[in-house]
């Protein structure tokens, strides 16, 4: 019976855990109304209702393209969530939507689009 209950316990840490991850993960807030910024938190997130944000340039997402970040870097969002993975697709996606293929900046998407591919790659 002990056995169980710890076995309990621990999956339930465990969702928590990943639920909690998944949030912050995706706390980058993009609107559509203010294309040259994203929003990021600057305190660990409880929640999406109470989230303190604050906007950051779009080039400061996934600036320095998923590599290590410098020694002395001062972080725009909390955890360095603006430098993760999901950041650098999050822009991609971003940088789609503003320049869709077909559009005059199309050479700037393809660029944008190699150093996507290149951190798959990586």
């Amino acid at each position: 019976m002990d056995y169980l209950n710890n076995f309990v316990l621990l999956m339930l840490l465990t969702v928590g855990t990943v639920l909690a991850g998944d949030m912050l993960r995706k706390s980058i807030v993009y609107d559509k109304n203010t294309p040259d910024v994203f929003y990021c938190p600057q305190e660990k997130p409880t929640g999406f209702d109470n989230m303190i944000v604050k906007a950051r340039s779009l080039k400061k997402l996934c600036e320095f393209e998923g590599q290590q970040l410098p020694k002395h870097y001062k972080s725009d969002c909390y955890n360095d969530v603006d430098e993760t993975e999901f950041a650098c697709k999050e822009k991609h996606r971003i940088m789609k939507r503003l320049n869709p293929p077909g559009s005059e900046n199309i050479i700037d998407f393809h660029l944008e689009a190699r150093k996507i591919k290149k951190l798959k790659d990586f």
